[in-house]
């Protein structure tokens, strides 16, 4: 059963996670306990416990909700108005800012590199935020193919899940060198490639 909180409980819970989630990308998922959590967000044993029965394995997947959702709001809205290659090349630019800006604390590695890994239940947040993100770039891929500026051929899936292990694997690179050469390359690769050339 789902409990109703009042306004002031739905903020208190959104403090913890938003506050759990700042702990994990600085210090990351196994470093962090729930007295840091307690400490950094004010809450006393109890009170954690009472938006979270379930203890840490409930909070971190909220805090994997929480983080995947941003992944993609970051993205928005260029993400979602595919529609012309000016469109594209916003929301190339707005990736590569966006992640630049957040360097080693990002919630796509948080998410996909740590909290995949801590739970049943995150791991399938994850693969529900992969998807979404997917879903996104293929609708884009197929708008632009009804506008005959993508060739007919091209698969829209595999095309949007290529750039998206393109992001992934640059901002992991990202968070380990602080420069975005490999993700600028593989967003202007992908979108080279959707636009027929080489």
């Amino acid at each position: 059963m789902t409990r109703v909180l009042t306004a002031k409980g739905a903020a208190t819970r959104r403090r913890i996670i938003e506050g759990a989630a700042a702990q994990i990308r600085e210090h990351g998922v196994t470093a962090t306990t729930l007295e840091d959590i307690r400490a950094r967000t004010r809450t006393s044993k109890s009170q954690l416990f009472h938006y979270f029965p379930e203890g840490k394995d409930e909070l971190l997947l909220a805090v994997a909700r929480h983080e995947a959702d941003r992944v993609l709001a970051d993205q928005q809205p260029q993400l979602g108005e595919l529609t012309s290659w000016r469109a594209w090349g916003a929301w190339r630019d707005t990736v590569v800012a966006r992640y630049r800006g957040q360097g080693s604390r990002c919630p796509l590695g948080v998410v996909t590199s740590q909290l995949g890994r801590s739970t049943p239940g995150a791991q399938a947040v994850v693969t529900e935020l992969i998807q979404r993100w997917q879903d996104e770039l293929a609708a884009g891929v197929r708008h632009m193919q009804g506008a005959g500026e993508i060739d007919a051929g091209i698969d829209a899936d595999r095309s949007a899940a290529a750039l998206v292990a393109g992001v992934q694997g640059g901002v992991l690179i990202l968070m380990s060198t602080g420069g975005t050469a490999h993700l600028e390359a593989a967003l202007d690769t992908g979108i080279a490639f959707l636009r027929g050339r080489p």
